[in-house]
Protein backbone atom coordinates (compact mmCIF):
# COMPACT_ATOMS: atom_id res chain seq x y z
CA UNK A 1 0.00 0.00 0.00
CA UNK A 2 1.89 3.33 -1.70
CA UNK A 3 0.60 6.71 0.07
CA UNK A 4 1.49 9.97 -1.44
CA UNK A 5 1.20 12.13 1.32
CA UNK A 6 1.32 11.43 5.04
CA UNK A 7 1.23 12.82 8.64
CA UNK A 8 5.33 12.06 9.93
CA UNK A 9 5.57 11.09 13.30
CA UNK A 10 7.96 13.01 15.74
CA UNK A 11 11.45 11.68 15.59
CA UNK A 12 11.64 11.49 19.75
CA UNK A 13 8.77 11.97 22.52
CA UNK A 14 11.29 14.57 24.15
CA UNK A 15 11.64 18.37 23.60
CA UNK A 16 14.49 19.66 25.02
CA UNK A 17 14.63 23.23 26.60
CA UNK A 18 17.85 23.39 26.66
CA UNK A 19 19.41 20.78 29.41
CA UNK A 20 15.82 20.17 30.63
CA UNK A 21 14.08 17.39 28.77
CA UNK A 22 10.40 17.92 28.42
CA UNK A 23 7.80 15.17 27.31
CA UNK A 24 5.86 15.81 24.55
CA UNK A 25 2.27 14.37 26.18
CA UNK A 26 3.48 16.31 29.55
CA UNK A 27 3.95 19.10 27.73
CA UNK A 28 0.49 18.73 25.84
CA UNK A 29 -1.15 18.19 28.82
CA UNK A 30 0.18 21.37 30.59
CA UNK A 31 -1.18 23.45 27.40
CA UNK A 32 -4.31 21.74 28.05
CA UNK A 33 -4.31 22.53 31.62
CA UNK A 34 -3.55 26.34 30.61
CA UNK A 35 -6.14 26.69 28.14
CA UNK A 36 -8.40 25.27 30.10
CA UNK A 37 -8.17 27.28 33.13
CA UNK A 38 -7.80 30.47 30.77
CA UNK A 39 -10.92 30.17 28.95
CA UNK A 40 -12.96 29.14 31.99
CA UNK A 41 -11.63 32.05 33.83
CA UNK A 42 -13.19 34.44 31.32
CA UNK A 43 -16.67 32.77 31.06
CA UNK A 44 -16.80 32.43 34.94
CA UNK A 45 -16.42 36.47 35.06
CA UNK A 46 -18.63 37.04 32.30
CA UNK A 47 -21.16 35.18 34.14
CA UNK A 48 -20.66 37.34 37.35
CA UNK A 49 -17.89 35.39 39.20
CA UNK A 50 -14.78 36.88 40.94
CA UNK A 51 -11.46 36.47 39.09
CA UNK A 52 -9.31 33.63 40.46
CA UNK A 53 -11.92 31.47 41.12
CA UNK A 54 -11.35 28.99 38.19
CA UNK A 55 -7.86 28.61 39.19
CA UNK A 56 -8.10 28.48 42.94
CA UNK A 57 -10.94 25.64 42.27
CA UNK A 58 -8.81 23.89 39.51
CA UNK A 59 -5.65 23.30 42.04
CA UNK A 60 -7.68 20.97 43.33
CA UNK A 61 -10.00 19.61 40.54
CA UNK A 62 -6.65 19.18 38.50
CA UNK A 63 -4.50 16.98 40.51
CA UNK A 64 -7.90 14.71 41.03
CA UNK A 65 -8.30 14.59 37.26
CA UNK A 66 -4.82 13.23 37.08
CA UNK A 67 -5.07 10.69 39.43
CA UNK A 68 -8.54 9.26 38.12
CA UNK A 69 -7.71 9.12 34.45
CA UNK A 70 -4.43 7.44 35.86
CA UNK A 71 -6.43 5.01 37.60
CA UNK A 72 -9.19 4.06 34.72
CA UNK A 73 -6.58 3.49 32.51
CA UNK A 74 -4.81 0.66 34.80
CA UNK A 75 -7.63 -0.85 35.67
CA UNK A 76 -9.00 -0.88 32.14
CA UNK A 77 -5.56 -1.65 30.55
CA UNK A 78 -4.41 -3.86 33.98
CA UNK A 79 -2.00 -6.54 31.63
CA UNK A 80 0.21 -3.73 30.18
CA UNK A 81 1.36 -3.81 33.84
CA UNK A 82 0.51 -6.70 36.01
CA UNK A 83 0.80 -9.47 32.90
CA UNK A 84 3.67 -11.64 32.49
CA UNK A 85 6.83 -10.16 31.97
CA UNK A 86 5.27 -6.43 32.83
CA UNK A 87 6.69 -4.22 35.16
CA UNK A 88 4.11 -2.85 38.01
CA UNK A 89 6.45 0.25 38.32
CA UNK A 90 5.31 1.78 35.02
CA UNK A 91 1.95 2.15 36.07
CA UNK A 92 2.90 5.28 37.85
CA UNK A 93 5.31 6.30 34.81
CA UNK A 94 2.23 9.22 33.60
CA UNK A 95 4.45 10.94 30.84
CA UNK A 96 4.66 7.54 28.97
CA UNK A 97 0.87 8.23 28.47
CA UNK A 98 -2.40 6.70 29.49
CA UNK A 99 -5.05 9.03 31.29
CA UNK A 100 -8.57 7.42 30.59
CA UNK A 101 -11.10 10.67 30.03
CA UNK A 102 -14.09 9.06 31.94
CA UNK A 103 -11.56 8.53 35.31
CA UNK A 104 -10.20 12.17 34.82
CA UNK A 105 -13.84 13.86 34.18
CA UNK A 106 -15.27 11.53 37.46
CA UNK A 107 -12.56 12.00 39.78
CA UNK A 108 -11.98 15.64 38.79
CA UNK A 109 -15.74 16.55 39.32
CA UNK A 110 -15.05 15.23 43.12
CA UNK A 111 -11.91 18.00 42.95
CA UNK A 112 -13.99 20.41 42.04
CA UNK A 113 -16.88 20.26 43.97
CA UNK A 114 -14.62 19.91 47.20
CA UNK A 115 -12.72 23.44 46.10
CA UNK A 116 -16.87 24.71 45.38
CA UNK A 117 -17.62 23.97 48.86
CA UNK A 118 -14.51 26.05 50.01
CA UNK A 119 -15.55 28.81 48.13
CA UNK A 120 -18.72 28.51 48.75
CA UNK A 121 -20.17 28.30 45.16
CA UNK A 122 -22.62 25.96 43.17
CA UNK A 123 -20.59 23.25 41.61
CA UNK A 124 -23.00 23.20 38.19
CA UNK A 125 -22.63 26.93 37.70
CA UNK A 126 -18.87 26.07 37.87
CA UNK A 127 -19.04 23.38 35.78
CA UNK A 128 -21.09 25.26 32.51
CA UNK A 129 -18.27 27.73 32.97
CA UNK A 130 -15.42 25.26 32.41
CA UNK A 131 -17.10 22.77 30.16
CA UNK A 132 -15.78 23.87 27.46
CA UNK A 133 -12.20 25.12 28.40
CA UNK A 134 -12.09 21.26 29.36
CA UNK A 135 -12.67 19.49 25.47
CA UNK A 136 -10.30 22.37 24.51
CA UNK A 137 -7.78 20.81 27.04
CA UNK A 138 -8.77 17.57 25.47
CA UNK A 139 -8.10 19.05 21.84
CA UNK A 140 -4.67 19.78 23.11
CA UNK A 141 -3.81 16.94 25.18
CA UNK A 142 -4.62 14.47 22.18
CA UNK A 143 -1.03 15.48 20.70
CA UNK A 144 0.24 13.78 23.32
CA UNK A 145 -0.49 10.36 21.33
CA UNK A 146 1.62 11.81 18.50
CA UNK A 147 4.43 12.05 20.51
CA UNK A 148 4.16 8.40 21.43
CA UNK A 149 3.05 7.12 18.23
CA UNK A 150 -0.20 5.62 19.98
CA UNK A 151 -3.46 5.33 20.07
CA UNK A 152 -3.73 5.29 15.71
CA UNK A 153 -6.44 3.40 13.59
CA UNK A 154 -6.75 1.51 11.34
CA UNK A 155 -4.25 1.36 8.24
CA UNK A 156 -5.11 3.19 5.65
CA UNK A 157 -3.45 5.48 2.09
CA UNK A 158 -5.38 8.31 2.52
CA UNK A 159 -3.32 12.21 2.09
CA UNK A 160 -3.53 12.62 5.89
CA UNK A 161 -2.29 8.86 7.33
CA UNK A 162 0.05 9.13 9.69
CA UNK A 163 3.11 7.05 9.64
CA UNK A 164 4.12 5.19 12.52
CA UNK A 165 7.63 3.70 13.31
CA UNK A 166 8.02 0.14 12.87
CA UNK A 167 9.10 0.40 16.54
CA UNK A 168 5.37 1.09 17.16
CA UNK A 169 3.25 -0.47 14.55
CA UNK A 170 0.69 -3.16 15.45
CA UNK A 171 2.52 -7.06 15.50
CA UNK A 172 -0.43 -8.05 13.17
CA UNK A 173 0.57 -5.13 10.24
CA UNK A 174 4.34 -4.63 10.44
CA UNK A 175 4.65 -3.88 7.28
CA UNK A 176 2.01 -1.28 7.06
CA UNK A 177 3.45 2.02 7.84
CA UNK A 178 0.66 4.79 7.21
CA UNK A 179 -2.32 4.32 9.87
CA UNK A 180 -5.57 6.41 10.39
CA UNK A 181 -4.75 9.64 13.02
CA UNK A 182 -7.50 9.13 15.31
CA UNK A 183 -5.30 11.74 18.06
CA UNK A 184 -6.25 13.92 14.76
CA UNK A 185 -9.53 13.13 14.08
CA UNK A 186 -10.52 13.67 18.20
CA UNK A 187 -8.74 16.76 18.31
CA UNK A 188 -10.33 18.64 15.79
CA UNK A 189 -13.89 17.33 16.90
CA UNK A 190 -12.95 18.25 20.14
CA UNK A 191 -12.76 22.04 19.12
CA UNK A 192 -16.01 21.73 17.12
CA UNK A 193 -17.38 20.43 20.74
CA UNK A 194 -15.89 23.35 22.31
CA UNK A 195 -17.54 26.04 19.75
CA UNK A 196 -20.96 23.82 19.99
CA UNK A 197 -21.19 24.52 24.11
CA UNK A 198 -20.34 28.00 23.82
CA UNK A 199 -22.42 28.87 20.74
CA UNK A 200 -25.54 27.20 22.77
CA UNK A 201 -24.78 28.49 26.01
CA UNK A 202 -24.92 31.88 24.47
CA UNK A 203 -28.28 30.94 21.95
CA UNK A 204 -29.91 28.85 25.14
CA UNK A 205 -28.81 30.33 27.93
CA UNK A 206 -27.63 27.13 29.56
CA UNK A 207 -27.53 26.66 33.25
CA UNK A 208 -27.55 24.27 36.03
CA UNK A 209 -24.69 21.82 34.50
CA UNK A 210 -26.58 22.00 31.22
CA UNK A 211 -23.92 23.22 29.52
CA UNK A 212 -21.54 20.67 30.72
CA UNK A 213 -24.01 17.83 30.29
CA UNK A 214 -24.22 19.39 26.40
CA UNK A 215 -20.42 18.98 26.29
CA UNK A 216 -20.48 15.64 27.47
CA UNK A 217 -22.96 14.14 25.32
CA UNK A 218 -21.50 15.66 22.18
CA UNK A 219 -17.84 13.93 23.04
CA UNK A 220 -19.26 10.91 23.90
CA UNK A 221 -20.72 11.00 19.74
CA UNK A 222 -17.33 11.72 18.71
CA UNK A 223 -15.75 9.32 20.58
CA UNK A 224 -17.72 6.44 19.65
CA UNK A 225 -17.35 6.31 16.19
CA UNK A 226 -12.81 7.07 16.73
CA UNK A 227 -12.76 4.28 19.69
CA UNK A 228 -14.46 1.97 16.78
CA UNK A 229 -11.40 2.73 14.68
CA UNK A 230 -8.23 2.34 16.91
CA UNK A 231 -6.51 -0.59 16.84
CA UNK A 232 -4.91 -0.98 20.33
CA UNK A 233 -5.87 -3.99 22.69
CA UNK A 234 -8.47 -2.90 24.61
CA UNK A 235 -11.57 -4.96 26.27
CA UNK A 236 -14.31 -6.16 24.00
CA UNK A 237 -17.97 -6.44 25.66
CA UNK A 238 -20.13 -8.60 23.87
CA UNK A 239 -17.92 -7.60 20.91
CA UNK A 240 -17.49 -3.75 20.91
CA UNK A 241 -14.83 -2.03 22.88
CA UNK A 242 -15.63 -1.64 26.59
CA UNK A 243 -14.62 2.30 25.69
CA UNK A 244 -18.06 2.38 23.29
CA UNK A 245 -20.06 0.87 26.15
CA UNK A 246 -18.90 3.37 28.18
CA UNK A 247 -19.37 6.06 25.49
CA UNK A 248 -23.16 5.01 25.05
CA UNK A 249 -24.25 4.95 28.88
CA UNK A 250 -22.53 8.23 29.83
CA UNK A 251 -24.46 9.76 26.62
CA UNK A 252 -27.71 8.74 27.60
CA UNK A 253 -27.14 10.03 31.70
CA UNK A 254 -25.77 13.12 29.87
CA UNK A 255 -28.94 13.58 27.86
CA UNK A 256 -31.49 12.13 30.69
CA UNK A 257 -29.46 15.14 32.69
CA UNK A 258 -30.06 17.72 30.22
CA UNK A 259 -33.55 16.93 29.91
CA UNK A 260 -34.93 16.63 33.59
CA UNK A 261 -32.19 19.65 34.46
CA UNK A 262 -34.79 21.87 32.10
CA UNK A 263 -38.01 20.55 33.70
CA UNK A 264 -36.84 20.88 37.22
CA UNK A 265 -34.73 24.06 37.14
CA UNK A 266 -35.50 25.93 33.43
CA UNK A 267 -33.32 28.82 33.00
CA UNK A 268 -29.61 29.93 34.37
CA UNK A 269 -28.43 31.07 37.70
CA UNK A 270 -28.60 35.16 38.19
CA UNK A 271 -26.05 35.24 40.99
CA UNK A 272 -23.45 32.08 40.56
CA UNK A 273 -20.97 33.85 43.11
CA UNK A 274 -21.12 36.67 45.68
CA UNK A 275 -18.41 39.63 46.33
CA UNK A 276 -15.95 39.95 48.98
CA UNK A 277 -17.84 41.88 51.95
CA UNK A 278 -16.21 45.30 52.04
CA UNK A 279 -14.04 46.30 54.85
CA UNK A 280 -16.18 48.94 57.56
CA UNK A 281 -14.96 52.48 56.88
CA UNK A 282 -15.44 52.87 60.37
CA UNK A 283 -12.35 50.71 61.30
CA UNK A 284 -10.40 52.47 58.69
CA UNK A 285 -10.88 56.01 59.83
CA UNK A 286 -8.37 58.80 60.32
CA UNK A 287 -7.35 58.74 63.99
CA UNK A 288 -5.70 62.28 63.49
CA UNK A 289 -9.48 64.35 64.58
CA UNK A 290 -9.77 62.28 67.55
CA UNK A 291 -6.21 63.24 68.88
CA UNK A 292 -6.61 66.79 67.95
CA UNK A 293 -9.81 67.09 69.96
CA UNK A 294 -7.90 65.08 73.05
CA UNK A 295 -5.26 67.94 73.16
CA UNK A 296 -8.64 70.49 72.58
CA UNK A 297 -10.37 69.03 75.79
CA UNK A 298 -7.35 70.32 78.23
CA UNK A 299 -7.39 73.71 77.05
CA UNK A 300 -11.14 73.96 77.19
CA UNK A 301 -11.18 72.48 80.56
CA UNK A 302 -8.65 74.99 81.75
CA UNK A 303 -10.56 77.91 80.18
CA UNK A 304 -13.58 76.88 82.29
CA UNK A 305 -11.53 76.57 85.90
CA UNK A 306 -9.93 79.85 85.28
CA UNK A 307 -11.63 82.95 86.53
CA UNK A 308 -12.78 85.07 83.95
CA UNK A 309 -11.30 88.79 84.57
CA UNK A 310 -14.30 90.48 82.76
CA UNK A 311 -16.76 89.76 85.64
CA UNK A 312 -14.07 90.82 87.70
CA UNK A 313 -14.10 94.15 86.33
CA UNK A 314 -17.62 94.41 86.26
CA UNK A 315 -18.18 93.69 89.84
CA UNK A 316 -15.13 96.77 90.61
CA UNK A 317 -17.20 99.59 88.56
CA UNK A 318 -20.47 97.93 90.25
CA UNK A 319 -19.11 98.85 93.40
CA UNK A 320 -17.78 101.82 92.62
CA UNK A 321 -21.34 103.41 91.04
CA UNK A 322 -23.27 102.52 94.23
CA UNK A 323 -20.49 104.15 96.54
CA UNK A 324 -21.03 107.31 94.40
CA UNK A 325 -24.98 107.00 94.40
CA UNK A 326 -25.04 107.00 98.33
CA UNK A 327 -22.26 109.83 98.72
CA UNK A 328 -24.68 112.11 96.46
CA UNK A 329 -27.75 110.88 98.33
CA UNK A 330 -26.25 112.08 102.04
CA UNK A 331 -25.03 115.22 100.10
CA UNK A 332 -29.01 115.96 99.64
CA UNK A 333 -29.71 115.14 102.49
CA UNK A 334 -27.39 117.18 104.48
CA UNK A 335 -28.41 120.40 102.22
CA UNK A 336 -32.23 120.30 102.73
CA UNK A 337 -32.28 119.79 106.59
CA UNK A 338 -35.10 117.79 108.63
CA UNK A 339 -38.32 117.32 107.62
CA UNK A 340 -41.19 120.16 108.49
Amino acid sequence: METLAFIPSPSAGEIHLGPLPLRGYALCIILGVFAAVWLGGRRWVARGGQPGTVADIAVWAVPFGLLGGRLYHVITDYQLYFGEGRNPVDAFRIWDGGLGIWGAIALGALGAWIGCRRRGIPLPAYADAVAPGIVLAQALGRWGNWFNQELYGRPTDLPWALEIDPAHRPVDTPDLATYHPTFLYESLWCVGVALLVIWADRRFKLGHGRAFALYVAAYTVGRFWIEYMRVDDAHHVFGMRLNNWTAIVVFLLAVLYIVVSARKRPGREEVVELEPAEPDAGADADPAPDAESAEDEPAAAESSEKPSEEPSESGEDAGEARSAAEKSQSSRKTADGPAS
